[in-house]
C-alpha cells in the first residue's frame, strides 16, 4: 500500500499533510452543484476509508464540499491550492 501521508497541504489552514488519494475527480470549470454531485457519485463507488481528491476551480466548492460531508458522514480532510485549482480531500464514510 502506498504511503497515505505524502501530500502536504493545509487542512483548511490547520497544518499537517493531506493523504494520498485513492481516486481523483476532475471538476475544473464546473460550477455548483456539479462538484458535489460528482463527488457523491465517486464516493458511492469507493470503499470505506478510501480518499477522494476533487480538483475544483469553483470557489463555492470550499463551502459546499465540507457541508456535503457533514450531512452524509464522509470526512472532509482539507484542501490545498495547486495554482488556480483547489484540491479537496474527502475520506469515504465507514459502513
Amino acid at each position: 500500500m502506498a504511503d497515505r501521508d505524502d501530500i502536504s497541504g493545509d487542512r483548511d489552514g490547520g497544518g499537517g499533510p493531506l493523504p494520498t488519494p485513492d481516486g481523483i475527480s476532475d471538476c475544473e470549470g464546473l460550477l455548483c452543484p456539479l462538484p458535489v454531485l460528482r463527488a457523491r457519485k465517486r464516493l458511492i463507488a469507493m470503499r470505506p476509508g478510501e480518499v477522494l481528491c476533487i480538483r475544483a476551480t469553483d470557489a463555492m466548492a470550499a463551502v459546499d464540499l465540507p457541508h456535503f460531508c457533514a450531512q452524509t458522514g464522509h470526512e472532509y480532510l482539507g484542501r490545498r491550492a495547486e495554482g488556480a485549482v483547489m484540491l479537496h480531500f474527502i475520506r469515504a464514510a465507514r459502513a
